[in-house]
């Protein structure tokens, strides 16, 4: 390759560069940001042992809001939060000839209802529901445990993210 070809090449390479950016921010890119809550303070009336009532209040933390979970407090909350499920299943859904389990479906399922201070309902009765397939064999019982573990955090994560969204799009109260 001659100097002159690649002087060339070094060119368009450089020029390419700031055109590419030029078009991924024209296109309204954007990395997740935390979610813009119209509220500052919540109460949630989840069980203290849920996990993924644990990874909501997290996440509502990290959001700037206030989450109550002392009944004795509930007046100091702008929203309440009533969790009417929150359960995880699990159910057989294929089975070999022998009548040995081959495969299961794992649920994840959260109910939930916003209401302000007055008791007037601002968000719905709401069910979020995530749900994943997973083959089973005995051989690897351990090994498929340690999967199952996984998968469900990640559909609890899902559901996280998901109630999230539903809970900004609520109106300035």
């Amino acid at each position: 390759m001659t100097s002159q070809a690649y002087s060339r090449r070094l060119i368009l390479t450089a020029s390419s560069v700031p055109m590419l950016a030029a078009g991924l921010s024209a296109c309204g890119f954007q990395l997740r940001q935390a979610a813009n809550l119209p509220f500052n303070t919540l109460f949630a009336g989840f069980a203290e042992s849920s996990s993924l009532g644990q990874e909501l209040r997290r996440a509502l933390e990290s959001s700037g809001v206030r989450v109550i979970t002392d009944n004795r407090q509930l007046d100091a909350a702008q929203v309440i939060l009533e969790v009417i499920q929150d359960q995880r299943e699990k159910t057989v859904v294929g089975v070999n000839a022998t009548g040995l389990v081959r495969e299961f479906q794992l649920r994840v399922r959260f109910k939930f209802r916003l209401r302000d201070k007055a008791g007037n309902e601002v968000i719905a009765e709401t069910e979020l529901l995530q749900q994943r397939d997973i083959s089973y064999s005995e051989s690897g019982a351990l090994a498929k445990e340690a999967e199952e573990s996984l998968i469900y955090r990640s559909m609890q994560s899902d559901v996280v993210q998901q109630a999230l969204r539903r809970l900004s799009t609520v109106k300035t109260l």
